[in-house]
C-alpha cells in the first residue's frame, strides 16, 4: 500500500511542478523546493540525532550527486515548461533504464539478463515513439521539453551510479539527500537570478503547488522511499516504479486535461512494461 501511495505521490508531483510554472519562473520555484526540503530533512536529523554530512562526505562523493541532482530537476522543469505532463513523464520515469545499462557497463554484478534486455527494449522503443509522435495541430508540445526530459532521466541516473562508485551508499539515506538538496538550493537560486523576473504572477493554488513539492515529496515520500529500501528486497520496491509513469499521465489528463491519444498510450505501455521487466526480482534457483 506504501508502494502504489509512493507512486501515485511521485506521479503528482510532475503535476504540481506544472501548475507551479504559472506563478513561478522553473528554476526559482525548483530553488524554493530545495531550500524548503532541506530545512525540513535538517530539523527532522537534529530531531533523530543524525549528524549533518562531513566535509569528508562532500569531498568523497556528496558534492558531485548534488551536481547530478541540480542537472535534473533543473533539465525537468524547464521541460515542463515547454512540453506536457503526460509526454515529459513518459520519458522522465524511464531512468530505470538508463541506470541498468550504465550499471552494466560500470558495476560488477550487474550485468544485463535476457529477460532485463527486453525489457530494456520495450522501454527504449516507448521513449523513441513518446520523441517521434508528434501531434499535426499547431498546439504541438515542443520537442526540446521531451528531450530536456530525457535529460533529466539520465542526470537521474547518474545519482544513485555516484553513489555506489563512490562509497556514499555507506551514508544514511537522510545524508545522501541532504547533500543533494544544500548543493543545489544555492546553485538553482543563483542561476534563476540570472533568468529574468523570478515571479509570474503567482496565485494561491502556485504556492500551494510548491509545498506540496518540499513539504511531501522532497521530504516525507523520499524519506518513506528510502526507509521501504531498507526493508524490503530493493529490487521488490524496484519493481513498482512502473506504477509512477502510468499515475503521472493518469494524473495529467485527469487534472489538466491534457489529450491523451494512441500515441501518448503506446508509449507508456511500452516504458511501463520495459521498466517491470528491468526491475523484476530474479527468480531464486529451484532447490535440487
Amino acid at each position: 500500500a506504501l508502494l502504489i501511495g509512493c507512486a501515485l505521490l511521485f506521479g503528482l508531483n510532475n503535476v504540481t511542478i506544472k501548475v507551479a510554472n504559472g506563478g513561478f519562473q522553473p528554476l526559482f520555484q525548483a530553488g524554493l523546493r530545495s531550500l524548503g526540503a532541506v530545512a525540513l530533512i535538517g530539523l527532522w536529523m537534529a530531531l533523530r540525532g543524525i549528524p549533518l554530512p562531513r566535509p569528508g562526505v562532500f569531498r568523497r562523493g556528496g558534492l558531485l550527486i548534488g551536481l547530478f541532482f541540480t542537472g535534473e530537476f533543473l533539465c525537468l522543469y524547464i521541460a515542463l515548461d515547454l512540453t506536457t505532463v503526460t509526454r515529459a513523464s513518459i520519458v522522465f520515469y524511464s531512468m530505470p533504464v538508463w541506470l541498468a545499462l550504465a550499471a552494466h557497463v560500470l558495476l560488477p554484478g550487474e550485468r544485463l539478463s535476457a529477460v532485463r534486455l527486453s525489457g530494456l527494449a520495450l522501454a527504449m522503443a516507448g521513449v523513441a515513439w513518446a520523441l517521434l509522435d508528434r501531434p499535426g495541430d499547431g498546439a504541438a508540445p515542443s520537442l526540446l521539453g521531451d528531450v530536456l526530459a530525457l535529460a533529466a532521466a539520465m542526470f537521474w541516473a547518474g545519482i544513485p551510479l555516484v553513489i555506489r562508485l563512490t562509497g556514499l551508499s555507506r551514508e544514511r539515506a537522510e545524508t545522501q539527500l541532504f547533500c543533494q538538496l544544500a548543493v543545489s538550493a544555492p546553485l538553482f537560486l543563483g542561476l534563476a537570478a540570472l533568468g529574468g523576473p523570478l515571479l509570474r504572477d503567482p496565485a494561491l493554488i502556485h504556492v500551494a503547488a510548491v509545498v506540496y513539492q518540499f513539504a511531501v515529496v522532497a521530504s516525507v515520500v523520499f524519506l518513506v522511499w528510502f526507509w521501504l529500501i531498507s526493508i524490503y528486497p530493493a529490487s521488490a520496491v524496484a519493481s513498482f516504479s512502473f506504477l509512477t509513469p502510468v499515475a503521472s499521465v493518469a494524473l495529467g489528463w485527469w487534472l489538466l486535461d491534457e489529450p491523451v491519444g494512441p500515441g501518448i498510450l503506446g508509449a507508456l505501455a511500452l516504458v511501463a512494461a520495459g521498466l517491470y521487466l528491468v526491475n523484476r526480482p530474479a527468480r531464486a534457483p529451484k532447490p535440487a
